[in-house]
């Protein structure tokens, strides 16, 4: 499994696995806990959540597929905005941990910015880090100038990353927050790769897959990964949707065909508004 580097040195696996939308129907529970080991079985040791998928159903999730396996994992998720204040974030942290039966999350991420003062959630990010209830933690979805901002509060540089909306789709990031991670050596978490299906019936997609006998969902995901600083979390419901996600890992998309991809979705040619979902 190739890897890339955070800030603090730590390796992580440049492709997980997201849970998004998981733990919700009761009739998808065993393909979803199957897929979450099949992930770890095939490298994919980096697990995305957060308390707001399902209301902590996905944590569970999470937390039963761990069982007896937890070291192999590298956990990240999420606290709510309205969850940042300096109590609020060390109790969200705290309720995420029971819910995945686990006395760490090793990457611990404010989920977008809400009207908590960044200092504040900064503040309990380090103290959860200095209690040993995190390793290390991030944020999701700060475009450029959130980041500024916080790298100029004391202990801002201990983000690690930033986990934005990046696909064929959405590549605002393009023009100035990737460049900026880059230039601090902070890689770029991707979520919605695949941009929620919606790029699986994209003609060039298609015509794609179809060159390299393989699927577009792979196509899609082979883009994203060309990165070396980018890191990928599509969601993968059942073992054959990850192994599908593994296999585009080793995916090359030659010069030729990135230019068609280029002509077909258009990179920015000027700042745009940070895109979420």
């Amino acid at each position: 499994m190739r890897t890339t580097k955070l800030p603090a040195g730590v390796e992580v696996p440049v492709l997980g696995i997201g849970t998004w939308r998981m733990g919700e129907q009761p009739e998808r529970r065993r393909h979803e806990l199957e897929a979450l080991v099949c992930a770890l079985d095939n490298g994919m040791s980096l697990i995305d959540t957060a308390e707001m998928y399902g209301d902590g159903a996905a944590e569970e999730l999470v937390g039963e597929a761990l069982a007896g396996r937890r070291r192999q994992a590298f956990i990240v998720s999420k606290v709510l905005p309205h969850h940042a204040s300096a109590k609020g974030t060390i109790a969200a942290c705290e309720a995420s941990l029971k819910r995945m039966a686990t006395d760490y999350i090793d990457l611990y991420l404010l989920h977008w910015r809400g009207g908590v003062p960044l200092a504040e959630t900064v503040d309990a990010l380090e103290r959860l880090a200095s209690d040993g209830k995190i390793r290390y933690w991030g944020v999701s979805n700060f475009d450029t100038g959130d980041m500024e901002e916080l790298l100029a509060l004391p202990g801002g540089r201990k983000v690690q990353t930033n986990q934005v909306l990046y696909n064929l789709m959405r590549r605002g990031i393009e023009f100035d927050l990737l460049p900026w991670s880059r230039q601090h050596a902070m890689p770029v978490m991707a979520y919605s790769p695949l941009e929620q299906g919606v790029l699986l019936g994209q003609a060039e997609v298609l015509r794609l897959a179809d060159e390299y006998s393989t699927t577009p969902a792979q196509i899609a995901l082979a883009w994203v990964l060309r990165d070396e600083q980018v890191i990928a979390i599509p969601k993968a419901g059942t073992p054959r949707h990850v192994r599908q996600a593994r296999a585009a890992l080793d995916l090359r998309l030659s010069p030729i065909d990135l230019q068609a991809l280029d002509r077909a979705f258009p990179p920015p040619r000027r700042k745009v508004p940070l895109e979420m979902i």
